[in-house]
């Protein structure tokens, strides 16, 4: 997959980062976004998933509904960089506000039924991040829109919000809730309960479950809202056909770990289900070695050698007799030399390695160089496992582009860490990553 040849594209608009919670989504979309602006594109990140890894690896004390320049981005090439963060009520306001004459709005904003909607209702969520992502799109400020999703599954769900708001709308319950307010007030419920019934005994329900003030307030909510409900589902499908468009690229994102990629399956799948653009997948924190011609059998038996088969200070041959104990030493050897264990190494780096050997000196390299062996033999086999997971994702799906990103040594916290990545999602491609 060629990064850079995606970001460059004019045709391309929108890009969605989505995959499962912990593989690097929210660094990958920043990256991205950094990458882009860098290169002469006007670019906005917007991001759903409530962390705030974005804002700091920004430079932004916050991030809120408004998009925020991002400082420090270089501009030279007449690009610019801004971030927000999806205000699920502060978008539904702007709805309201947008599509409806000042008193009705203010008489729908200060219901206290529509007040508990726009916090908190299953699906307005992912209703509202289609609503600000059509925003963005409709007032054709940006050159690139750059979405980072939720984690889990739950990050395509805003493809089915306009279905679920939609049917919620048009449901038998709204309806029922409608139908007093449509003839009118007081005079209207009394129609309804002495004309239908099987409609008095459900509402007399509903008033002793739901109590009659919040039955008041979802009625005078669905009245104020009515003529609004058109226009949600409208905008819904025109969003949801925007990210079938050929401008739009999805990106799944994962880590080469097996549970990560089953989790870049479903999402490989469902976005064809759906009809939706893949662009590729960028497969995050892949592992590499320089020392690859040296497998992890020849470097354990390497080790082993060194430890066992009395190349260390022997005298007296195999039978280990007369051999001096790394760890041992004489009034005339001085002190003992550091013991360097291979789980106090990070990152393969000699950690604890002393200034001068002295006269055990010689003991202390060789049981630092047995350490690395058995460094460099654990991280073949996690090369190895990793190399088989990546073949069994693409035996099962060969038409999907990867882009592999190798592992740095620790968290991507600011700007100079989110270009790093940028500059390795466009270099290498699928199978050359190596480690930092």
């Amino acid at each position: 997959m060629d990064v850079d040849a995606l970001l460059d594209d004019p045709g391309t608009r929108i890009v969605v980062c989505c995959g499962a919670g912990g593989v690097g989504k929210t660094t990958t979309a920043a990256a991205l976004g950094v990458r882009a602006a860098e290169r002469g594109r006007k670019v906005v990140v917007l991001t759903i998933d409530p962390a705030r890894r974005l804002a700091q690896s920004m430079g932004l004390t916050e991030l809120d509904n408004t998009p925020r320049r991002v400082e420090g981005v270089d501009g030279s090439a007449g690009g610019e960089l801004h971030a927000m963060m999806l205000d699920m009520k502060r978008t539904f306001d702007e709805i309201v506000e947008s599509h409806a004459d000042p008193g009705r709005a203010r008489a729908i904003l200060e219901n206290p039924f529509y007040q508990s909607l726009s916090a908190g209702f299953a699906g307005t969520q992912e209703y509202m991040a289609m609503e600000k992502l059509g925003q963005l799109r409709a007032g054709d400020e940006w050159d690139l829109i750059v979405v980072d999703t939720p984690p889990s599954r739950s990050a395509l769900d805003f493809l089915d919000a306009p279905g679920r708001l939609g049917s919620f709308l048009d449901g038998r319950f709204i309806r029922v809730l409608t139908a007093p307010a449509k003839v009118g007030g007081r005079a209207g419920l009394k129609f309804v309960n002495l004309g239908m019934s099987g409609l008095s005994v459900f509402t007399g329900l509903l008033d002793k479950l739901l109590g009659k003030g919040l039955l008041r307030d979802m009625q005078t909510f669905v009245a104020a809202m009515d003529t609004m409900f058109g226009g949600f589902r409208t905008r819904a499908d025109a969003t949801y056909r925007l990210l079938q468009a050929p401008g739009t690229a999805f990106l799944v994102v994962a880590a080469p770990e097996r549970d990560a990629l089953r989790e870049a399956a479903y999402f490989v799948e469902r976005l064809a289900a759906d009809r939706m653009p893949l662009a590729g997948l960028v497969l995050n924190r892949a592992h590499g070695s320089e020392a690859a011609h040296l497998g992890a059998e020849r470097a354990l038996a390497a080790a082993e050698n060194l430890d066992d088969d009395g190349i260390v200070d022997h005298h007296t041959g195999k039978s280990g007799e007369g051999r001096t104990s790394p760890d041992a030493g004489s009034p005339a050897d001085g002190p003992p030399g550091p013991d360097v264990r291979s789980e106090e190494l990070q990152d393969g780096s000699p950690a604890g390695l002393p200034d001068s050997l002295g006269s055990d000196g010689p003991a202390t390299a060789e049981r630092l160089a047995a350490g690395l062996l058995r460094l460099h033999a654990e991280r073949m086999r996690v090369i190895a496992r990793e190399q088989r997971t990546r073949e069994r994702f693409a035996a099962l799906h060969p038409e999907v582009p990867v882009v592999e990103v190798a592992a740095l040594p620790g968290d991507v916290h600011d700007l100079e860490g989110l270009r790093e990545i940028g500059e390795r999602l466009a270099e290498y491609p699928s199978g050359t990553g190596t480690d930092a």
